[in-house]
């Protein structure tokens, strides 16, 4: 099988807060670690994003890609308030601009164990993972958005832009759910493997396990390493000294069911430090305080 080409294969993830940027750093490292040959952009909102924040995330390999923010349709009613920058991600599409024909988007709180540049070569417009859910709708038909496999087109991307206001679905989960409107049957669904949904534990752990022994990428979705609160709603910045403290601290969620993969997190991250120790030094000279509307 030939090699993808950097130059027109992408791995894309997004930065919406600052306390997500150690979460991309440890992504990035774990993309060095799986030698992965794409290309990779970090995809980032100007005016949302400190300096300091944005030094982290591109520490270890993403290359910042500012973009605009598309707003959620309706004045974001019914949208789940984390979702509310969401709708922003649909920017990959406009990436066949910039002469990329294949990309794969990780969400930030993934982790990568193994390669999967054989996704590169897929004959398909567009794939991702059944969504697994802890509550009463299980295992689902639907797909998850924090994994994707795309073919760009700016065609698409405006054709989306034009549908998502007035499209019927589910407004709550955002771009996920319009992506689910969108290409509904159409799009391939890949194996678990390539989003290893921690949902996949909580309802079966017996599953898990054959999961985890083939995963390429884990979506750390019911716990999040590298956020402090248990809600996960990414309001403080845990400080790069604090991390493993804080791991630690959210070892028993969930009754302890994902200390396997916290670990597996925290290694990534102990090491993310150790090979880009004077990198990341540097970045806290930079303002934590994200740029005011009027600079430039």
């Amino acid at each position: 099988m030939s090699h993808p080409n950097p130059q027109e294969n992408a791995i894309v993830t997004s930065l919406y807060t600052d306390s997500y940027a150690t979460a991309i750093a440890t992504l990035g490292h774990s993309l060095n670690r799986v030698n992965t040959t794409a290309s990779r952009l970090l995809f980032y909102l100007p005016e949302k994003i400190s300096p300091r924040a944005l030094c982290i995330a591109t520490s270890t390999g993403f290359v910042p890609h500012p973009i605009s923010r598309i707003p959620p349709p309706r004045g974001g009613k019914g949208v789940f308030w984390k979702f509310m920058d969401q709708y922003s991600k649909l920017n990959i599409w406009t990436l066949s601009d910039s002469g990329i024909k294949a990309a794969v988007y990780l969400d930030a709180d993934t982790l990568v164990l193994r390669n999967f540049d054989e996704l590169f070569s897929l004959p398909y417009n567009f794939a991702a993972v059944p969504d697994v859910y802890v509550d009463g709708q299980g295992w689902s038909l639907s797909f998850n958005a924090g994994v994707l496999y795309l073919r760009p087109s700016r065609a698409v991307f405006e054709d989306m832009l034009s549908k998502i206001a007035t499209a019927s679905y589910n407004m709550h989960e955002a771009e996920q759910s319009f992506l689910n409107h969108y290409y509904g049957a159409e799009a391939l669904r890949l194996p678990y493997a390539y989003n290893a949904n921690l949902a996949i534990k909580s309802r079966k752990p017996e599953v898990w396990a054959d999961v985890k022994r083939e995963a390429r990428i884990v979506h750390y979705t019911l716990v999040k390493p590298f956020l402090e609160e248990e809600d996960n709603s990414g309001k403080k910045v845990v400080e790069m000294r604090r991390m493993e403290s804080n791991v630690q601290s959210k070892m028993g969620q969930y009754g302890g069911l994902f200390q396997e993969e916290m670990q597996d997190w925290v290694e990534v991250w102990r090491d993310t430090r150790r090979t880009f120790a004077d990198a990341l030094l540097e970045c806290g000279s930079h303002s934590a305080t994200p740029p005011s509307p009027d600079s430039s």
